[in-house]
């Protein structure tokens, strides 16, 4: 808890822009009006009556703090071994999180949130670059490509030329329609294509690695959000004819009726459904979106009209289907709402449009480090990896490559023949497993391997804000730790000292009226509730119930002030009272209380009762000292007119 609050006190101690003004000065280092007003800000965020009074109190404590780090930081407490464990942990823990553009980010969670509040129907049209016997031949694609779109021009109807034309073999039976869509549904470049095609309209042509793309935009609708739903499958089995598909359809209609006559779904699920994943939970599927499931199985699910009702049996390309609607979770429509801007961010993070981020980093290395690509013979290069990795016998041309030859270098990084090898030994393959990447291609992902990797171990240079968190963790860790030597640890210790500054004040160490009380913590208002109603029955058998409910509740005994008891309010605390349980809205835990004994008069306070009071006591004493010796050491002047400046 120390750790947390002392972290809280110097949040923004770090400098934010060298050109502000100096507040103050201690020693002869310089404290920036711009940095003060930054943590003052971020520790009052609410309004005051008076600003001039809250600034002047809060400067203080901010003196008083940046007196003890720049302490620590004299005596090396940043060297500390568990100081640099612990900064280099959480460097590694958030340095993924700032491997972007922030603005790029911002503009893609806000793309990303607009297209979720629409649904849009969808027809593709698709041309392969491989021929009809499965040979690559781009030429007769793009021969292909050309005529479909010239019968566009000539107005012939997209479902016709689908039908026709595409090279997707489901187009022969659905016309190229593929259903609605919405964002994340379909891979980037085509997504991007689809939202800025007019609703009526084809779009551009989209390339892709297997071949050509065109899409109809066949209509939109407000975005329908996700549901949850059961299943019965009743799967056509492989090479059914028609007799045995309706011979599933005359079961399934017999478990309809069933489910009519009030027959639970869950049981039939579990006894009939051939999607063997949710028949074991009853049909429960994950939650469904838009665009995972064939047309005709959406469709369906979507005109389920309310919570509980489900669907006449259905029949699609795998089976007989009989859906149950439990829930449907509409789209998030406040674009403020931190929580859904949180997950479309997340979500941005692990799909294709995120390799765009890339860029940027490749960019800023480039413009801020530096990076210099030395003259070499390719052929040598390759001739040298092949050698190398190959185990190949080195060709004259080879030789000319040794283990030291610099490739190229990335601010005072320099990347040599050693790093290639090592790389290529590893990165070389392609992921599919067929075969060896060109070693221009290699080379090209070597290079954007290297920036990235120079950039992420200087983040710092890169990224203010990183640099700031950075900078406040570190601050905080040996403010901690300087506190810990200084004032905690010694006043914790000081057993003599404690029991004198006990006995020359103990009318400052009083009991108010009090009781004995058993508190349950419990993890949330329901688990609250039940152990509450169980403790009323039986209040002398409360240690059963912690027990009992142990990874829901922890109970601490102990002897509070009447105000310390929760939800007690004005109520006359009796023996054998139990207060009604309290709940706790920023984290919706819960807490209420077992009165054991009440002591309705004020008294003294025992040693060990006290002994808790006394060690603050002692550590204020301490930490006033130490603050009086630090202000000699380190000479505070604080500029007035700049201090009035920041008080208006």
């Amino acid at each position: 808890m120390k750790k947390r609050i002392a972290t809280l006190i110097i949040a923004c101690f770090i400098l934010l822009s060298a050109s502000s003004q100096t507040l103050f000065t201690y020693g002869k280092y310089k404290a920036d009006a711009k940095d003060f007003l930054t943590a003052y800000n971020k520790n009052n965020p609410a309004t005051v009556a008076d600003k001039s009074k809250a600034i002047n109190e809060y400067l203080n404590l901010y003196i008083n703090s940046k007196l003890k780090i720049r302490e620590a930081y004299d005596r090396r407490f940043d060297t500390l071994p568990q100081i640099i464990s612990e900064v280099a942990n959480l460097r590694t823990q958030i340095s993924e999180n700032y491997m972007s553009d922030p603005e790029l980010v911002k503009r893609m969670t806000s793309e990303a949130f607009n297209r979720s509040l629409k649904d849009i129907r969808v027809a593709h049209i698709f041309i392969s670059y491989r021929n009809a016997v499965g040979l690559v031949d781009t030429i007769e694609a793009k021969k292909k490509r050309d005529v479909i779109l010239q019968r566009f021009k000539k107005g012939d109807d997209f479902s016709v030329v689908a039908k026709e034309n595409s090279d997707d073999t489901t187009a022969k039976s659905n016309k190229g329609e593929i259903g609605y869509i919405t964002v994340f549904t379909l891979p980037y470049e085509f997504e991007n294509a689809i939202y800025i095609t007019p609703i009526g309209k084809y779009s551009s042509v989209v390339t892709s690695k297997v071949g050509y793309h065109i899409f109809k935009n066949m209509g939109e609708r407000k975005a329908v959000g996700q549901i949850k739903a059961q299943q019965i499958l009743l799967a056509f089995p492989p090479g059914v004819d028609e007799a045995g598909k309706k011979k599933l359809g005359k079961l399934a209609d017999s478990l309809y009726k069933l489910l009519l006559a009030g027959e639970n779904f869950n049981r039939l699920a579990s006894s009939f459904s051939n999607d063997y994943v949710t028949a074991a939970n009853g049909g429960t599927m994950p939650d469904v979106g838009v665009g995972q499931y064939e047309p005709a199985f959406e469709t369906a699910l979507w005109s389920i009209p309310k919570d509980g009702a489900i669907t006449k049996p259905f029949a699609t390309n795998y089976g007989w289907h009989i859906l149950k609607r439990n829930s449907v979770k509409p789209i998030v429509t406040d674009p403020k709402d931190n929580a859904n801007l949180q997950e479309l961010e997340q979500r941005i993070k692990t799909d294709s449009r995120w390799k765009s981020s890339r860029d940027f980093i490749y960019n800023q290395v480039i413009s801020k480090a530096g990076f210099k690509k030395y003259p070499l013979d390719n052929a040598a290069v390759w001739a040298m990896s092949d050698s190398v990795l190959d185990k190949k016998p080195m060709s004259p041309v080879g030789k000319s490559i040794i283990a030291t030859t610099t490739f190229f270098t990335i601010g005072d990084s320099t990347y040599d023949a050693t790093d290639w090898v090592n790389y290529a030994n590893t990165y070389r393959y392609k992921q599919d497993g067929t075969g060896a990447k060109p070693w221009p291609q290699v080379m090209d992902e070597f290079e954007k391997f290297a920036m990235l990797n120079y950039y992420r171990d200087h983040l710092e240079d890169f990224n203010k804000e990183f640099r700031s968190q950075m900078a406040e963790f570190k601050d905080g860790n040996i403010f901690f730790e300087i506190m810990q030597q200084e004032v905690w640890n010694k006043a914790q210790s000081d057993s003599a000292t404690l029991l004198a500054l006990y006995e020359t004040n103990k009318a400052n160490y009083q009991w108010k009226k009090s009781a004995d009380v058993v508190i349950l913590f419990c993890s949330d208002q329901t688990i609250a509730n039940t152990a509450y109603d169980l403790l009323k029955k039986n209040p002398s058998d409360w240690r059963a119930i912690v027990e009992q409910h142990s990874e829901k509740i922890v109970a601490d005994s102990s002897r509070y002030e009447l105000d310390q008891i929760p939800n007690l309010n004005k109520a006359v605390p009796k023996t054998g009272m139990v207060t009604t349980p309290l709940l706790n809205t920023n984290d919706n835990t819960a807490s209420f209380a077992y009165i054991v004994q009440v002591y309705d008069k004020p008294m003294q306070r025992s040693y060990h009762d006290a002994k808790g009071l006394v060690i603050n006591d002692y550590q204020t004493i301490l930490e006033d000292k130490w603050n009086e010796a630090l202000r000699k050491k380190y000479p505070v002047a604080i500029d007035q007119k700049v201090l009035s400046s920041i008080s208006k």
